[in-house]
């Protein structure tokens, strides 16, 4: 019961906190840019079954893999791409928070 409550939280309520807190004067788009972070999930469509609540997506799907996260971590850097990789990285919180509560 808590997991999906806190991974949605993670993924909708935390991008919210980081525009509001972080990007005042232009936080609905930089709120937008972060939820657009949710399409990394696209890799899902590859996986065999697409949905399975018991499977990990870290390192199992490709855009979720280590050497994506390392490049995720890396958008960080700069400016230009700070809330790109704000918002893949919280994906990938959201989806490790789900895979340490398994």
């Amino acid at each position: 019961m808590l997991q999906p409550i806190l991974h949605y939280g993670i993924h909708f309520l935390l991008p919210l906190a980081v525009a509001l807190l972080f990007f005042k004067t232009q936080w609905k788009i930089a709120y937008f840019i972060m939820i657009c972070g949710m399409l990394i999930d696209l890799d899902h469509l590859l996986a065999n079954p697409m949905f399975d609540p018991n499977r990990c997506s870290i390192n199992f799907h490709p855009l979720h893999s280590y050497y994506a996260i390392g490049l995720y971590v890396l958008l960080l850097l700069s400016k230009k791409t700070r809330l790109i990789g704000l918002g893949l990285v919280i994906h990938i919180v959201a989806d490790t928070v789900d895979c340490i509560l398994m």
